[in-house]
């Protein structure tokens, strides 16, 4: 696996939570809290946003924390990642890849 391969995954990870979160047959915590509200269109297009952006900034806190780039919590500490081949995934490699499919163009991707 690449870094930016493992990026992507945590990307690709977000976009199925929300799919899931707002699943009408939905049956997590999340989904069932959701359809409780009994929202409207535009205000459930909304809370897709919000959480959307939640789950953006806390995925690209944690690739950057485990990265070395940023705090987890209280402590920021260099961590070393490797997929089962021995390849290293951090040591700065993450925080670009993070950049951009979190915050730029890859997003959309």
């Amino acid at each position: 696996m690449t870094p930016e391969e493992f990026v992507k995954n945590f990307h690709k990870e977000r976009q199925q939570l929300v799919d899931l979160y707002f699943d009408e047959q939905g049956q997590t915590d999340v989904s069932k809290m959701i359809q409780s509200l009994n929202l409207d269109d535009k205000k459930l297009g909304t809370l897709k946003e919000i959480l959307m952006a939640t789950l953006r900034d806390a995925f690209y806190t944690t690739l950057l924390g485990i990265d070395g780039e940023a705090q987890i919590g209280d402590r920021q500490e260099t961590y070393r990642l490797t997929d089962e081949q021995g390849n290293e995934l951090t040591g700065g490699k993450i925080e670009g890849f993070a950049w951009e499919y979190f915050h730029n163009a890859k997003a959309s991707t």
